[in-house]
């Protein structure tokens, strides 16, 4: 399992085209097949960072989703409404792989005793 997290640089003075684009988002990324964490807007703090993060189980599955998201109608729809709106400055893709052992996964231990979190 993957996650992929977004990190948007978008226009302080265009928070509600982003929070449209995220609820979009909300509908269109799971229909295509990634499980949606959220997206979460400028609070305090920055007021130009919102991020998008899913879970998505590999690589291969990432760029079947992609396909499937550009095919989806809110998805085109939504790729159109940033592209015209002009409210994302910058889209940055990070994939990283949880290491510590999620509370619903046994941690088990090797012969040698060492603690194996990917059991």
């Amino acid at each position: 399992m993957l996650t992929c997290i977004i990190r948007y640089h978008i226009d302080p003075t265009k928070r509600l085209a982003f929070a449209h684009y995220a609820r979009n988002w909300g509908v269109a990324i799971p229909r295509c097949g990634a499980d949606l964490v959220g997206y979460y807007a400028p609070h305090e703090g920055s007021a130009t960072l919102a991020y998008g993060i899913y879970n998505i189980d590999s690589l291969a599955a990432y760029e079947a989703y992609r396909a499937r998201l550009a095919e989806d109608p809110l998805g085109r729809q939504n790729f159109a409404f940033a592209e015209r709106e002009c409210f994302v400055m910058r889209e940055d893709r990070t994939f990283l792989r949880r290491v510590d052992a999620p509370p619903e996964r046994a941690v088990s231990r090797t012969e040698e005793g060492r603690i194996d979190a990917f059991a």
